[in-house]
Order: structure tokens, then sequence, then C-alpha cells
């Protein structure tokens, strides 16, 4: 009997990929049950943005599900549409391999791992922090992909694993750009709808920022400590990271090497000015990171063989990764095409009304979570969803700053764990981290934050959170 107990497998839940097809199949079938809706979309006068008229839903007569063969071309415009941050995602592996080529991460990891010895906990609330950092005054989410491999590697060489690493970078990221005081991409933009004045609310904000990035730094350290302590106790114990985990043995770190690093983070910095500065999206810093990995390739000593060896390579190691960000976007265009999704939001808009200001901002809170699976995006939720939220707030009685903030955390905490957000899929990707492995430790994250967001949501709902 024990032994047929011991032959049973575990049950495993299946692959992303199979898990995001029958996601989409399933608002497939939806297609032909949702009626089609539209909201009229209007020129927002003070933006310049196209906006929803909240006051302009009407359900059309003909619907239009999806066919067989429209279904599988679905599959393709998310593609298409999702092709910057596939091809950036390419390339940026592409350009880290180029550098690992030359051993300047491989011998600056060994130098850092020397000088942190027998501190290595310092390592993550200080990485943390620094990343939340970008998260909370860039809005920075899909531009921390270049910090994974690096991050990671650091927290191998230091005894951890790929988790704590990919945790360091998302969630750091994560609890910044969803506890944001100056989020350009969501604050920024649900202000300039909500009409209210920039960046208003900030000393609550601030402490809201606090608040969520030590909540962040804690949870990390005790799975890091666990760990540490015995290495069993992984979730990714017995999975196959050879190419991540580096072999140091007897590594110099030589002026060379120094070179490069010193290059990088110049490069890094001129990146970061181009972001906030520049403007620049997928196509500039993918052209970036070519420049990058060329020159700091030449630096390194690489001739141009290797170069571009190493760049195939790093990107042949993405392909499963970077398309997965496709994928996992074919529910939007599925709702988008079937003209369902305008359908969806104007029924979870409509499940608020009618209950007590405090239940109501709950309950916003909530409606902006399960949004944020169908429009993963945090200026294109807020165009969505802020036309219709601030004044269905001024009607149920809660000033347009809580609803901001039930957008702004809606949107912000539900990117750790659901499959439909690309950089997270990429983020894992970039670590072999399964999304079904992932989602053990992330719970527990999203948990808490959830948890404080209410606690934060009530606390405005009482002392009317403003100016208004």
């Amino acid at each position: 009997m024990g032994e047929r107990l011991n032959k049973k497998k575990r049950f495993e839940l299946p692959d992303a990929y199979v898990l995001l097809f029958f996601l989409a199949l399933v608002f497939a079938v939806l297609s032909y049950v949702i009626p089609a809706g539209e909201y009229v979309r209007v020129t927002d006068a003070a933006t310049g943005r196209t906006v929803v008229d909240p006051n302009a839903f009407h359900y059309l007569d003909e619907s239009s599900p999806i066919g067989f063969f429209g279904f599988f071309k679905a599959f393709f415009q998310a593609f298409s549409n999702m092709s910057g941050m596939i091809f950036f995602t390419l390339i940026i592996s592409g350009a880290f391999q180029i550098i690992r080529a030359t051993g300047a991460i491989d011998s600056g990891i060994v130098a850092l791992t020397k000088k942190v010895h027998g501190i290595e906990m310092v390592a993550i609330p200080v990485l943390t922090a620094c990343f939340s950092l970008f998260g909370c005054f860039m809005g920075s989410a899909e531009e921390m992909l270049p910090f994974y491999p690096i991050v990671i590697s650091l927290c191998l060489a230091l005894g951890f694993d790929t988790i704590t690493g990919v945790a360091i970078v998302l969630c750091g990221a994560g609890a910044g750009f969803a506890g944001a005081m100056m989020n350009p991409f969501t604050i920024g933009v649900a202000h300039g709808i909500a009409g209210l004045p920039a960046y208003s609310g900030l000393s609550y904000r601030a402490v809201i920022y606090v608040v969520m990035v030590i909540t962040t730094i804690v949870i990390i350290t005790l799975y890091a400590k666990k760990i540490k302590k015995d290495p069993t106790k992984s979730l990714m114990y017995g999975e196959d990271v050879g190419d991540l985990k580096m072999e140091f043995g007897d590594i110099t770190f030589t002026a060379r090497h120094k070179a490069v690093l010193i290059l990088f983070v110049l490069g890094i910095v001129i990146m970061a000015y181009g972001v906030a500065k520049l403007e620049w999206y997928f196509q500039e810093l993918s052209a970036f990171f070519i420049i990058i990995g060329i020159i700091l390739g030449i630096v390194g000593g690489l001739n141009a063989d290797r170069i571009a060896s190493n760049f195939v390579k790093g990107m042949s190691e993405m392909v499963y990764g970077a398309f997965m960000i496709g994928v996992a976007s074919t529910v939007s265009v599925i709702m988008s095409e079937t003209m369902i999704l305008d359908t969806v939001i104007h029924a979870l808009a409509s499940l608020i009304q009618g209950a007590t200001p405090t239940i109501s901002a709950l309950l916003m809170l909530i409606v902006q979570t399960l949004m944020n699976f169908f429009v993963p995006s945090g200026s294109g939720q807020a165009a969505v969803s802020m036309p219709i939220m601030a004044p269905l707030s001024d009607i149920l009685g809660i000033t347009r700053q809580t609803a901001v903030l039930c957008f702004q955390f809606g949107d912000g905490f539900s990117n750790i764990i659901y499959p439909t957000v690309g950089y997270m899929m990429a983020a894992l990707a970039l670590g072999k981290v399964k999304w079904q492995v992932w989602i053990k430790f992330a719970w527990k994250m999203f948990l808490a934050w959830f948890i404080w967001a209410i606690i934060f949501i009530v606390i405005a709902v009482q002392i009317n959170f403003g100016p208004f």
C-alpha cells in the first residue's frame, strides 16, 4: 500500500503555455455568451488622451463572437501587439550574454561575494529598496528586465535561489510601482483623468510606499533565510539552473573586467535618463542595448564572431519566455476583437453601486484588481477605468483621490501573480522559474500587499483623502 502511494504522482499544474491557451479558449467561448457592448471614446481636452465616456455605454445590435480560425489568428495579433516587448526581451538577453561572455559579471560577483561574506542578508533590503525607487518614481516594470540575470546570479552566489533573485527585482519594483508616490504611468495619468492636482496626496502615499517596501523586504528575507539554512526548502530545489549558477573557481577581477562593469553602470544611468527625460521605450531601449552589447564585448576582449555567437545564444535561451509574452496577451485581443471587453468593464463597474462609501471603495479595489487581469497596463487601465470610476466615486460619496488609490493598488499588486502580465512572465523566464512554482511564493506577497491595501483604503475613506 505504501509503495502504491509513493508511486502516485503529485498533482502539478500544466505548463504555462497550456494554461494560457485554455484561458484564451474560455474567453473565445464566452464571446458567444457575453453580449457585445461599447463605451463611446472621447478625447480629453486637458490631457489629449482618448478616454471612455462613463455615461455612454451601449450594447451592440449584433454580437461578433470569434470563429475557429479567428481564434488562432488572435495569437498572431497578440504577438504583433506585443512585438516591442518580445523583441526587447530577446535583445537584452542577447546583450547580457555578450557581457557575461567577457567574464566581467562572474568576476564582479566573486568580488562582491567576498565583500559581503558573513552579512549576505544585507544585500536583500538594499537591493529591494533600490529597485522600489525605480518603480516609485519612474514607473519601471519592463525596464527592469536587464537586471534580473545580474541579481539572480548574485543571489545564487550568496547561497540563495533564483526565486529570491526574481523577487528582489520583481517584487521590489512592484512594491514601488503599486505603492508609488509619483508613478507617472499610473498616478500621473489617473490624476489627469480624474481632474486632480498632479501627484497630490503625496504625504499619505509616502507612508504607503514605506510600508509596502518594508513588507516586501521582510517576506523576501524570511524566505531567503529559510533556504540559506536548508537549501531543500527552496521552491526551486532540484531544478536545473546550471547556466544561471556560475562556477567561479579562481576567477580574478581584472582591470578589463572593471572597465566593462563601469561602462555597464554608466549605460544603466544613460538608460534611466533616456526613459525619464527622453521618453525612450522599447525601440530606443533595444537599440541602446545592442550598442551596449557591442561596445562592452569589444572592451571585454571579444572578437566580432564571439560577440555575434553570444548574442544569438542569449536570444535563443529566451525564446520560451519571450513568446509567452505574446500568448499571455491573447485574452485581451480576443475580448477586444469580439467587443466584450467594454461589457465586462461595465458589469464590473455596476457591481460597485449601492453600497456604503467604505464597502464601495473596497469593491472598487476588487473591480480594479479583476480588471487588471484583462487590461494589464497601468496607463491603459487608467484610460479605460478612471473615466468611469472618477464620476462614480462622486455618486458613492468617495473622494476621487481614494478612487485613484483603489486603481493604483488594483492595477499594481496583481502584476506579480497574473499570467497575463507580460513582463512578469519574461522575468520568470529569465530565472527559469515556472509560473506554477512562482505562484507558491508570490501568493503570500500578494496577500500581504492586499491586506495593507484594504487598511489604507479604509483609512482613506475615513479621512476623506483629498483634496477631493
